[in-house]
């Protein structure tokens, strides 16, 4: 088991990485359960040396896995990755609800033994699956007159969310054993899977709650990318953290990209625009990423006529 405790000890008496400010990419983190989305955020700050840190949409504190986080520069890339589809993997617990819709909740409806079938839970989860209006959880972070959800609920006072429009892309049962059941969930940002399992409940008359969540993809970034913070923190300690780093250029993987020479690096650094090779087929693409000589990200560039660009971000 992984001493967390130790992790924040040891932050602070390590020496991160000095070339921090010069960090331009992202780090992908595998968030522990227990930590929230913003303690992360702060970890990541001591451990690469800059403050210019933010992520690419929260995760609850139960929940663990994928967290990116852009770095340096790179913040300002955020607004390019729109609303990018989410994976997961969670275990439902049937028998009885709670306020949060996860098992960090106090209960609102009396324990019940339940065990559903594999039959009954595939009937059911069909209401679940495509394009669904769900309403958030009171305890979630949407706002209500500005002011968070959870801050309302918190505080007893009345908490009524409009649903929202969200997809479900694929809703699998992976196993269901006494009481739980594993799903494996692909759906749109905005999509809550502690309603997904709450609403489950519901259908089924017995109550249910989230037991358990793991976010194994987060548009682009994978488990496979990630790094816990122990890892981060070793990194961190010998000076080595830009290890952990996806560069700018590897960002944004579906936009296409064109590399572009030493003086015309320059100019769009300038302001200035840029053409792109006729042969590249890049298909007249709104946006393309422009790369320097060396590697580094240098621009967005968003198209003005054919084959030329106007750098919108440059980084």
């Amino acid at each position: 088991m992984r001493n967390w405790a130790s992790i924040r000890r040891r932050s602070t008496q390590q020496s991160p990485d000095r070339s921090g400010d010069n960090l331009v990419g992202a780090v992908v983190v595998d968030k522990p359960a227990g930590w929230t989305s913003h303690d992360v955020v702060n970890k990541i700050r001591r451990f690469a040396g800059t403050r210019k840190v933010g992520h690419l949409g929260t995760l609850d504190p139960l929940a663990t896995g994928v967290l990116p986080l852009l770095l340096g520069r790179a913040t300002r890339l955020a607004q390019y990755f729109g609303k990018n589809r989410k994976s997961y993997e969670g275990v439902v617990r049937f028998g009885f609800s709670t306020d949060t819709y996860d098992s960090a909740g106090v209960a609102t409806s009396p324990e019940t033994e339940y065990h559903p079938s594999t039959v009954e839970l595939e009937e059911a989860l069909a209401a679940f699956r495509g394009p669904i209006n769900q309403v958030p959880p009171a305890v979630s972070a949407k706002k209500i007159g500005g002011i968070p959800a959870y801050k309302l609920a918190r505080a007893n006072k009345p908490v009524d969310l409009p649903a929202v429009a969200v997809e479900v892309f694929s809703l699998e049962l992976l196993r269901v054993e006494g009481s739980t059941a594993e799903l494996r969930v692909e759906c749109s940002a905005g999509t809550y899977v502690r309603s997904i399992a709450h609403d489950l409940g519901l259908a089924l008359g017995c109550g249910a709650h989230l037991q358990s969540l793991r976010r194994t993809a987060s548009g682009e970034f994978t488990l496979a990318q990630s790094r816990t913070l122990e890892q981060l923190a070793e990194l961190s300690a010998e000076g080595r953290f830009s290890e952990a780093l996806v560069s700018g250029s590897d960002l944004l993987e579906d936009m296409p990209l064109e590399n572009v020479d030493a003086t015309t690096a320059g100019f769009i650094r300038q302001g200035r625009e840029f053409r792109t090779s006729p042969f590249r087929g890049l298909n007249e693409a709104p946006l393309i990423k422009a790369v320097g000589p060396d590697g580094d990200l240098i621009a967005i560039g968003q198209i003005r006529l054919p084959n030329l660009y106007h750098p919108v971000l440059v980084l």
